[in-house]
């Protein structure tokens, strides 16, 4: 019964829809021309020695459905041709296990071998992602394997529906209807995670509610764990510290407390009756304000080692390495080195540490973090943000695949002869995205953040993928499959995120946002009771330069890294100057490699920003030909929005530094039209995402 509903769901909305984004990458559009005719003649039936298990049936029912919308058949039920088209075992003995697949066509039959049921579903998805870009079914031939064993989308959804740091609406689960009622974007929300290999995901915030481990949730959570199983998507729960007082009746959460320890097991336990394949718990703890093991001096360690007990080997806790505290006076990107890499080896092998891709906090750029490389003995995860908390919201075009590869193709200097990237370090773990969807009926509040999700679980398939190819195939199974327009679009993409980082955080400059909500620039904010909420604590301007010192002769963030890695920052006069500021404290007047001052250099990156972001406006004009007008129209008038905001913070941000050295705009720049005062007046107390 289960089954028949599930395959039943799987039909894609293109036909019964506008395009309004809501079928994200798996629309399925008819092929033309060659493609087309290639696809037509190689049509003919889908077999697998297993048909009946729930994940081939799924398989085979997402290939079949795939193909008639590549096809144009409007009847799914049309016959098909009478020979053997695809082929699957999923039970393959010569396949490595965790979802690898291998495709070989011979004639005109495509064979598809797994170790598992899973890895034909992902098989499926392949085989359609290369179709719709016209590959040809006699030739294709893939033989693929993820390159980490956890692909996570982390969720900050609350119970009430808000979703803290969400630009698409209001969450996408509906915890008061469930268990009783299973809304149909589930299956659809699990569909669009299979096809890109995620199948992890932790569905509430790590600002954890304790009564979300009560078993009124539990059968909440177990009703969605049975609903994604057939997907490989594994159910997690984000686990508040403090729960044995929250809600067991307990004086304590003190790790080493023999009762706290039995009040986990037994909650373990719990779940695992109802959710035998639960993936486990994630916890922010000591962070923020949230209750952690340090509340009774105990170490991290001692905290995830207590949980990790109390699943066992049937699960994996997930211990998150985003720490700091208001009593350090030294410098906010140090603290999470400093308390995780003396615990290095102390942890449990079902424990892994969840580090942030860079030392502060998701900014448009960052050096990637020194914790990478520095505990060889224990498990370290990649944690992305997806959700674009300080790159502009859903409304600007920040593609992030740019981002994530600048970081896990960083070499830490670490691991040997030959030391490891971030991406080798995480390998053994995997990559966490913190996700930005949302009840919108485009999935993630514009049509091109659509892109972020889909790029985030490609790489974490497998990271050597290059996001410009990453671009090229999201949009042409959601645009358009027009070779110059691809070309457009692609470009676009790739550009996108520099031009957000060169008209808000140029040069190194880092958290400057305005405070709560991040939307905006608010260089000015300096007086907020925290010394680290200040964007004034990060970049440290006045009448002289502007810079956080990060030298020996200032906090020595750079001795957290790998000695080659430290030599590549630490001299100004040779350091990517996209990192100048972010380790350097620089005299306005300073002479740049360009011939510039420090200042000229500075106003020159804005406008480079407003500029790159006018060229994204006037190419996805020249789309419009190519573009469905509902979708077309959508992306315009998020540009147009993008285009005000740049200027926005462009002015705001010169009109602020002008303020503290009083030098004149160079000669040829744009004009600040209105006052600092002004700017600073600027008030959303109503922004999303708070």
């Amino acid at each position: 019964m289960r089954l028949a509903a599930l395959s039943a769901a799987i039909v894609p909305l293109a036909s019964l829809q506008a395009e309004d984004g809501y079928d994200l990458w798996l629309r399925h559009a008819p092929l033309e021309g060659e493609s087309l005719a290639r696809l037509q003649a190689h049509d003919g039936e889908i077999v697998a020695l297993n048909p009946d298990e729930p994940t081939v049936a799924l398989a085979i029912s997402e290939l079949r459905a795939g193909l008639d919308g590549l096809l144009g058949k409007a009847d799914r039920a049309a016959q098909t041709g009478s020979y053997t088209a695809f082929r699957f075992d999923c039970d393959h003995p010569a396949i490595a296990p965790g979802g690898a697949f291998r495709i070989t066509p011979a004639d005109r039959l495509l064979s598809i071998d797994a170790a598992e049921p899973v890895g034909c579903l992902y098989a499926s998805y392949a085989i359609l992602r290369e179709l719709g870009q016209g590959a040809d079914p006699s030739t294709l031939a893939l033989d693929s394997a993820p390159a980490m064993p956890l692909r996570m989308l982390n969720h900050w959804d609350n119970p009430d529906g808000h979703v803290e740091r969400g630009y698409a609406g209001r969450s996408i689960f509906d915890w008061w209807h469930l268990p009783e009622r299973l809304d149909q974007r589930m299956i659809d929300y699990a569909r669009a995670n299979a096809s890109v290999g995620i199948n992890g995901v932790v569905v509430n915030n790590v600002n954890a509610r304790a009564f979300m481990l009560e078993p009124r949730y539990i059968a909440k959570f177990a009703r969605l764990a049975d609903a994604w199983r057939p997907y490989g998507i594994r159910v997690y729960l984000s686990a508040r510290f403090s729960a044995p007082m929250d809600i067991g009746g307990l004086t304590t959460s003190d790790p080493l407390d023999p009762q706290v320890a039995a009040w986990w097991r037994a909650k373990a336990d719990e779940i695992y009756t109802a959710i035998p394949d639960f993936g486990g718990f994630l916890v922010k703890a000591n962070s923020e304000g949230q209750p952690g093991p340090q509340d009774y001096s105990r170490t991290h360690a001692d905290g995830a080692n207590m949980l990790a007990e109390g699943l066992g080997d049937r699960g994996t806790v997930i211990w998150r390495a985003f720490v700091y505290s208001a009593e350090d006076e030294t410098d906010r990107t140090k603290q999470a080195y400093a308390e995780f890499v003396p615990l290095d080896g102390q942890f449990a092998d079902n424990v892994i540490v969840q580090v942030k891709n860079g030392p502060l906090d998701f900014q448009p750029r960052e050096p990637f973090h020194p914790l990478f490389g520095a505990m060889p003995k224990t498990k370290l995860m990649f944690e992305g943000q997806i959700t674009k908390e300080y790159l502009g919201f859903a409304s600007h075009l920040a593609y992030l695949a740019p981002l994530w590869k600048e970081v896990l193709g960083a070499d830490t200097g670490r691991g040997g002869p030959v030391t490891k990237s971030v991406a080798q370090v995480i390998a053994p773990a995997g990559m966490a995205g913190v996700a930005n969807t949302g009840s919108d009926r485009d999935w993630t509040g514009s049509d091109f953040d659509q892109a972020n999700w889909y790029a985030f679980g490609r790489l974490a398939w497998n990271p050597a993928l290059s996001s410009e190819s990453i671009a090229r195939e999201w949009a042409a199974q959601t645009f358009t499959r027009d070779p110059q327009a691809l070309g457009t679009i692609t470009a676009m993409m790739q550009g996108s995120r520099e031009a957000v980082v060169r008209y808000m955080t140029p040069l190194g400059l880092a958290h400057v946002m305005d405070t709560g909500h991040h939307y905006g620039p608010g260089p000015w904010v300096c007086d907020l009771a925290r010394p680290d909420w200040n964007p004034c604590y990060y970049h440290r301007a006045d009448g002289e330069g502007i810079g956080f010192d990060r030298t020996p002769a200032g906090s020595d963030a750079l001795a957290q890294y790998a000695p080659d890695v430290t030599a590549q920052w630490a001299d100004p006069a040779t350091v990517d100057p996209r990192y100048l500021l972010w380790f350097h404290r620089v005299r306005w007047d300073r002479v740049m490699p360009s011939g510039r001052s420090l200042w000229a250099d500075l106003v020159h990156e804005y406008d480079a920003g407003v500029a790159a972001v006018d060229a994204l406006a006037r190419d996805w004009q020249t789309l419009a030909p190519h573009i469905d007008a509902q979708r077309h129209r959508a992306v315009a008038e998020n540009l147009a929005i993008q285009q005000v905001e740049a200027r926005w913070w462009r002015n705001a941000s010169l009109a602020y530094w002008q303020s503290l050295h009083g030098l004149p705009l160079p000669a040829g720049a744009a004009p600040i039209p209105e006052s600092l005062a002004d700017y600073q007046r600027r008030a959303f107390p109503e922004a999303p995402g708070q």
